[in-house]
């Protein structure tokens, strides 16, 4: 695998960081900009907030750019379990450990490595060869529902969908501690993090960074030292559960990113080998985009997290 790609310099002149780098490397601001909002971009030792932010001359700036990957995606004949299917889209379960489409460090074994076999490559073009049929996605250690468009028409409605914050999206989570009240509304926006790209951070709502999410809880179950709770979302942003429920004190069980696992649980996550966020997409629904019907679809907690609930609650007794 060939290493990334590290431009390092200083700006030259007081400008939008986007215009300042462009002159700077000669890359384009269009590539430039999708560096920044993938946390690619440091100045002054600190992760690029955003394209359009003014930066001073002389700041010394670095650009990480991705080792190159194969250009269109390969089909493998990976299982699948599929909740629905049709000429227009698929709604695939997907397990936890499964990345959705590829990237440096994951290029094979993906979900779009294993829709291509199923569907002999018929997927939605629009987000090129690489990403076909991805309309959304959820994190590699997150298990759950998830559609991917078979046709351009599919995906274009069904991206005004999700848009428009109009799709139902209902996960079920294990949270360490007692979330207070009951049931409540989380409205933070969320934005990479100044301290590592590969995280997110809740942002001050009055931010020119990141953008807005809001999660709806509820509480569930009490269980030991934890809760399960109900996690429904009007947006989608990168690790917003995970993120959200760090914002409130009660980080999600065997998140690696966003919390520690209060000590009297440790035992029972180890004894389990319980390594991910305790995070499943249980509910996806939305309107077809080619028929016009109301479709919702759901899934069963998979083993593990089923096996972590039923375990802290054994805790109780």
């Amino acid at each position: 695998m060939s290493q990334p790609e590290i431009i390092t310099g200083t700006i030259a002149s007081h400008a939008r960081l986007d215009k300042a780098l462009a002159e700077a490397t000669g890359l384009s601001r269009a590539r430039v900009q999708g560096l920044i909002d993938e946390g690619r971009v440091d100045v002054a030792g600190k992760t690029a907030a955003s394209a359009s932010m003014k930066v001073a001359e002389g700041a010394p700036f670095r650009i990480i750019i991705a080792a190159a990957m194969p250009a269109e995606a390969l089909p493998e004949n990976i299982p699948l379990t599929i909740a629905y299917e049709d000429a227009h889209l698929i709604v695939v379960d997907k397990p936890a450990g499964m990345v959705v489409h590829p990237a440096v460090g994951n290029i094979t074994g993906t979900l779009v490595n294993a829709v291509l076999h199923h569907c002999r490559g018929n997927l939605s073009g629009i987000n090129g060869v690489a990403r076909p049929g991805i309309v959304h996605r959820i994190d590699k250690d997150t298990s759950g529902l998830l559609v991917i468009a078979k046709s351009d028409a599919a995906h274009e409605g069904l991206a005004v969908q999700f848009a428009a914050h109009t799709v139902h999206r209902r996960y079920i989570a294990v949270c360490a501690g007692h979330p207070s009240p009951g049931e409540g509304t989380i409205n933070a926006r969320v934005g990479r993090s100044d301290g590592d790209r590969k995280k997110m951070t809740v942002l001050p709502n009055n931010s020119s960074r990141g953008k807005t999410a809001v999660t709806h809880y509820t509480v569930q179950e009490r269980l030991d030292d934890a809760a399960v709770i109900e996690c429904r979302l009007e947006t989608g942003r990168t690790h917003q559960v995970r993120v959200h429920c760090a914002s409130i004190g009660h980080p999600l069980l065997g998140d690696p990113a966003y919390g520690r696992t209060p000590k009297s649980l440790r035992p029972v996550l180890e004894q389990l080998g319980f390594a991910r966020q305790a995070l499943h997409a249980a509910e996806l629904g939305f309107v077809h985009p080619i028929t016009g019907e109301s479709i919702r679809f759901g899934s069963n907690l998979p083993p593990d997290m089923a096996e972590l609930i039923d375990q802290l609650r054994h805790c109780n007794r």
